[in-house]
């Protein structure tokens, strides 16, 4: 089962998350990153055992628990603005297979933004929080 969640961890940080992914590797962080997050929730699994629940919702369950801290996600956001108000650009850095790199590199140029307006699922959807980001990625893209 753990070997299993540290998949599962792994393909969501890798799908939502890239920024996270590059550091881990850098830092040589992964295993431990993976089963530090799996041993935060081995308790949940024992007791989800218990409860006799399909294997599929248990995963469901740990998974959600475990990436918590890593929602909503700065790459998805940041994708998002380029992708609906810099389509020339987004188009540009996906032909290129640049993509993912320029969204981690925005995502570190816009910190101060996402620090000032605490990032988090209650300002996601701040209209001035995506203001400053899309102003923000203007000024990079430009």
């Amino acid at each position: 089962m753990e070997a299993i969640l540290k998949e599962k961890l792994w393909t969501y940080i890798i799908d939502h998350n890239p920024d996270l992914m590059y550091d881990l590797q850098e830092e040589y962080r992964v295993t431990d990153y993976l089963d530090e997050k799996v041993a935060s929730i081995i308790r949940d699994v024992e007791d989800l055992m218990d409860k006799d629940l399909p294997f599929a919702t248990i995963q469901e369950i740990c998974v959600e628990r475990m990436t918590v801290e890593l929602r909503p996600s700065k790459f998805l956001f940041v994708r998002d603005i380029i992708k609906i108000e810099f389509p020339l650009a987004y188009e540009a850095m996906t032909e290129s297979g640049m993509l993912t790199y320029e969204v981690i590199n925005l995502i570190r140029f816009c910190e101060k933004i996402f620090d000032k307006y605490g990032f988090s699922e209650h300002t996601v959807h701040d209209k001035k929080l995506r203001a400053a980001i899309v102003g923000e990625v203007d000024f990079y893209i430009s």
